[in-house]
């Protein structure tokens, strides 16, 4: 079994700790479903970012809501590009697999879909 890594985004309008739970809860459903993911135990650990316009909430809330209480969980703030896209929380799984990393179901739902036109869920 490999440990490979699987990508997210969501875009959010505003800087609430609604929204941001909301999208973040959204979106890592969402790449739990398209990778066939339904045990925590298959999660080594989870990295969530947010682009410095987001502060309202830590996104790994939504994590615990789902009930991802034993898997490291960790939050950041993304670097200030200058032009970069606003109000965009991403995600990256460790999962334990035997899928290759080809595999792998990438998600970008909302605005984020900008960020990775050439990944499917972007298209």
């Amino acid at each position: 079994m490999s440990v490979r890594g699987l990508r997210g985004a969501i875009s959010v309008a505003d800087n609430t700790s609604e929204q941001i739970v909301a999208a973040t809860h959204e979106l890592l459903s969402e790449l739990l479903r398209a990778n066939a993911i339904t045990a925590f135990d298959e999660i080594v650990s989870a990295i969530f970012t947010t682009t410095p316009d987001l502060t309202a909430a830590f996104p790994a809330e939504a994590a615990r809501h789902l009930g991802m209480n034993q898997v490291p969980l960790l939050c950041a703030s993304e670097i200030a590009v200058p032009h970069g896209m606003p109000h965009i929380i991403r995600i990256l799984l460790h999962i334990n697999t035997e899928k290759t990393q080809g595999e792998m179901v990438h998600v970008y739902l909302r605005e984020a879909r900008k960020l990775r036109p050439d990944v499917c869920s972007a298209q």
